[in-house]
C-alpha cells in the first residue's frame, strides 16, 4: 500500500491532486496546530486585472495552539457567497465557467459540521470525483493511535505509515529537506517524491499563473484533460529518495 499525508487545504493546486492520484490510501493530516496564515484556510485565483489574489474561507478565532481539527467555520453560507463572487469575472472568458460554479456550490453543500477540515475535505472529494480519482480519506485525529515520540517533522509521517502498514510513503517534492532516508529504509518503507508540476494552459485574456487552486485550471482545462494529464503522471515512476 502507497501513502499520501497532507494536511487538508480548501481546493488546492493542481499539484496537490497529483499526489492524491497516485497513492492508494490518504491520511489527512488535521492533529497539527491552525495557523491561519497558510494553505489551511485559503489559496490563489486569477485578479480580474493582474496577477492573482487569495480566496479565504472565513474561521473563528481560537486560542494559539488550536489543532486544525477543531477549527470551525464564521458561516458558511457567507464563504460560499465571498468565492462566488470572487470567481465572476472568469464568466466572459472562462470555458468551464459554470462547471467550476456548479463544483463549489456541491462543496459548500457537503459537509453536516462547520469545521474547517470538513469543508477542506469536502472540497477535495468533489473535485477528485470529477478527476476520477478514487479518495477515501482518513482523518489523523481519528485514527485511534496516539503518535508521541516525534523527534522532527519527517517522522511524523513516517510514524504514520509504519502504524498503517504502508510499503511506500509519496510526498511532494517541496518537502524533501525534512526527511531522513535512513529511518525509512530502516523501516522498509519506501520514501518517494513526486516531481514538480508543469502543467500549463491557455487562460487568455489574462496572463498565466503557476499553481493556483485547482478552481483556476478546472476554468480552462476540461475534467477529462485534467484526468488525462493525471493518469500520465501515474504511470511514470515517482523518484526514490535513493535515486
Amino acid at each position: 500500500m502507497k501513502l499520501g499525508i497532507m494536511q487538508p487545504y480548501p481546493f488546492p493546486y493542481i499539484g496537490y491532486f497529483e499526489l492524491m492520484a497516485q497513492v492508494d490510501q490518504w491520511v489527512a493530516f488535521d492533529i497539527v496546530q491552525y495557523n491561519r496564515r497558510s494553505w489551511m484556510n485559503r489559496n490563489r485565483i486569477l485578479h480580474p486585472t493582474c496577477g492573482w489574489q487569495y480566496f479565504c474561507i472565513p474561521v473563528q478565532k481560537m486560542p494559539h495552539g488550536t489543532a486544525l481539527s477543531a477549527i470551525r467555520l464564521v458561516a458558511r453560507g457567507e464563504a460560499e457567497r465571498r468565492l462566488l463572487a470572487q470567481l465572476q469575472h472568469y464568466r466572459r472568458h472562462a470555458p468551464h465557467f459554470h462547471g467550476v460554479i456548479d463544483l463549489v456550490r456541491d462543496t459548500f453543500s457537503r459537509p453536516d459540521t462547520d469545521t474547517l477540515v470538513g469543508l477542506n475535505l469536502a472540497s477535495l472529494a468533489a473535485v477528485a470525483e470529477r478527476l476520477g480519482i478514487s479518495f477515501a480519506p482518513q482523518r489523523c485525529s481519528q485514527l485511534g493511535f496516539t503518535i508521541d515520540d516525534v523527534e522532527h517533522a519527517g517522522q511524523w509521517a513516517l510514524r504514520i505509515a509504519a502504524r498503517l502498514g504502508a510499503k511506500a510513503y509519496l510526498n511532494p517534492p517541496g518537502g524533501r529537506d525534512i526527511f531522513h532516508p535512513e529511518e525509512w529504509a530502516a523501516k522498509e518503507i519506501a520514501l518517494e517524491f513526486t516531481e514538480m508540476n508543469d502543467l500549463r494552459y491557455d487562460c487568455s485574456p489574462y496572463a498565466f499563473e503557476p499553481d493556483l487552486s485547482i478552481l483556476d485550471v478546472l476554468m480552462w482545462c476540461s475534467p477529462n484533460d485534467i484526468g488525462t494529464y493525471l493518469r500520465h503522471l501515474r504511470s511514470e515512476a515517482p523518484r526514490h529518495e535513493s535515486d
